[in-house]
């Protein structure tokens, strides 16, 4: 059509492929230039960094000026954007392939209108571009409790997440994390659902059948891509095996996907654990426990728990760990006093000395140092300990990335949590790290995607609201802001989001007594929370006051103060110069 010839296929082509690079950029190809000044300027079509270069060949083919250099039709556009079977994707290509995937769905619907007797050609180069999961990546689906007994499904969930945290020690493999693992209960998905949900080329599926001390374990290894069964098998053991259970079915799992170990498996999965039945039922009664963050009452039972499993066997570093993080979360939870923390530190180094390699001890004495000691320089160190000794454990990474983020160490805490929601997309929580992270960085309209995503996987979920009202704040959105915060207009982030916003709405009053509220509802224990509301407010002196107390008690909300956007007011008063100084944060 440049020379103002009659419509052609190939003129289809040029502007399918226009579309596609603008959502993939969002730039048109040419920048401001029309076809024909790009044309006459001999300008070339920017490479994507999303797209391998075989895949902007086909794009800059696609735009080329002379029909007769132009790619002949959408199939053959298709085809060409199709990612290579085998080849790891790179991080920046998942929106890349999301997009293209769409963008093909497009493509398909013009050919079966245009042309249906071709569509059904394009077909594969659609399946392709939709879906290439990483060769070597799988997912753990709930292994289904086969004993007749409803109260053992804690035992099945627990061997089932005890299973997939051993195969993540594998650092060959890429480990769907358990919360998205274990969306799918109770579901009986498809594996193609499964796999296409978590992006992973196979899926790992079982049941379990306990009577006493004895167990039959039945697992299933499925490619996700051709649906065959790679892998099974029926295993009888006493519970004193689950050990070296676990590490036959690691062997077994890793053989079939051809991984090659470049040490002895069965170090990295009985690294930490317990030969003793009653000991391992009770650490798994502690973990359940512990991961469901309900509150106080709930850390006081898994810290029962997992005592029993340490009085059983006194070398379970394991148990350890979680014992200290349940220490750590029930004196950050305010209910106990000093001696928890001390606690929490006691498990932790205990941990490490009976499994140096361990990387939950050693996330467990980083938790410690980040809200107990507020000691960062050593919680950075103990945290990068634990993601060099575990790359691919989500909750690792979901903890060190959001602690990075904090620590004004924001590429590296962004890399850590998009790695996170890589691993665990159905879990909000990976959403919630990205959007702090975000949101510390100031990339604001980010973090409010990312927190929207927290939301619709997790809709009674509070803090997702406030965090992103205040992303809103940032942007200057103030309705936004405030129609954000008033979801949930109970919990206290959203209280302190409502001060701040109602203030500047000019609703003083109202500013007022959400503040008052919120103080008769939490005390001191909100001090550092008080002080960025002061500090918006534009009361200076509160606001250094209330960071004195929050200082005074060790309040945990000071990890946040090098990053926070709040108190950006407060950073060139000497006195906040001073506390920050003190606290240590590490450069």
């Amino acid at each position: 059509m440049l020379e103002g010839q009659e419509a052609d296929p190939r003129d289809d082509v040029y502007s399918f492929a226009c579309v596609i690079y603008e959502m993939l950029s969002g730039e048109r190809p040419f920048g401001e230039l029309t076809a024909l000044e790009a044309r006459e300027a001999r300008a070339g079509v920017p490479p994507l960094p999303g797209l391998s270069a075989r895949q902007n060949i086909a794009i800059a083919r696609a735009l080329a000026f002379r029909r007769e250099a132009r790619t002949a039709s959408v199939e053959e556009l298709l085809g060409g954007l199709a990612p290579q079977r085998g080849r790891p994707a790179r991080p920046v290509a998942t929106l890349a392939a999301m997009i293209l995937a769409a963008c093909a769905a497009l493509g398909l619907a013009y050919l079966a209108l245009d042309r249906p007797w071709v569509a059904w050609r394009a077909r594969s180069a659609l399946a392709a571009a939709a879906f290439n999961p990483p060769p070597h990546s799988i997912a753990v689906l709930p292994f289904v409790n086969m004993s007749g007994d409803k109260q053992q499904d804690f035992f099945s969930e627990g061997l089932t997440e005890e299973l997939l945290n051993s195969l993540t020690r594998v650092n060959e493999l890429q480990v769907a994390a358990r919360t998205s693992s274990f969306s799918f209960q109770g579901e009986h998905p498809d594996i193609a659902t499964v796999a296409h949900k978590l992006n992973v080329a196979s899926v790992l599926e079982g049941s379990v059948r306990r009577s006493g001390n004895r167990l039959r374990v039945t697992a299933q290894l499925n490619d996700a891509v051709t649906g065959f069964h790679l892998w099974s098998q029926t295993y009888d053991r006493d519970l004193g095996d689950i050990l070296k259970l676990q590490t036959d079915i690691a062997n077994a799992v890793t053989g079939a996907l051809k991984v090659r170990l470049l040490d002895k498996l069965s170090e990295r999965i009985e690294l930490g654990g317990t030969r003793n039945p009653a000991a391992f039922d009770a650490y798994l009664r502690g973990t359940k426990a512990l991961a469901s963050l309900t509150g106080p009452d709930v850390y006081k039972t898994a810290i029962t728990e997992y005592t029993r499993a340490i009085l059983l066997d006194p070398n379970y570093a394991l148990a350890f760990a979680g014992r200290s993080r349940a220490y750590t979360s029930y004196a950050s939870s305010g209910a106990v006093t000093r001696a928890a923390f001390d606690n929490a530190r006691a498990d932790a180094r205990e941990a490490i000395r009976l499994a140096p390699g361990l990387a939950e001890g050693h996330m467990a004495l980083g938790f410690y140092y980040e809200f107990g000691a507020l000691d960062f320089a050593q919680a950075r160190a103990a945290y990068d300990r634990a993601r060099a000794l575990a790359p691919g454990n989500a909750k690792v990474l979901r903890i060190s990335g959001s602690f990075l983020a904090s620590m004004g160490q924001f590429d590296e805490g962004i890399a850590a949590a998009r790695r996170a929601v890589e691993l665990d997309p159905l879990n909000r929580s990976s959403h919630d790290t990205l959007g702090l992270g975000l949101y510390l960085a100031r990339r604001y309209g980010e973090a409010i995607q990312a927190y929207a995503e927290s939301i619709t996987l997790d809709r009674a979920y509070q803090e997702a609201y406030g965090v992103r009202g205040l992303a809103y704040y940032g942007l200057d959105e103030l309705e936004r802001a405030r129609s954000s915060c008033e979801v949930k207009p109970d919990f206290w982030i959203n209280q302190q989001c409502l001060a701040i916003v109602y203030d500047k709405l000019g609703r003083h009053a109202d500013a007022a007594a959400v503040l008052a509220r919120y103080r008769s509802a939490e005390g001191d224990s909100g001090a550092y929370q008080y002080a960025t509301i002061y500090a918006q407010w534009g009361d200076t002196a509160k606001a250094l006051e209330w960071l004195d107390v929050a200082v005074r008690l060790r309040d945990p909300g000071l990890e946040l103060l090098k990053s926070d956007p709040l108190m950006d007011a407060l950073r060139k008063e000497p006195r906040f110069q001073a506390i920050q100084r003190g606290l240590g944060f590490p450069g």
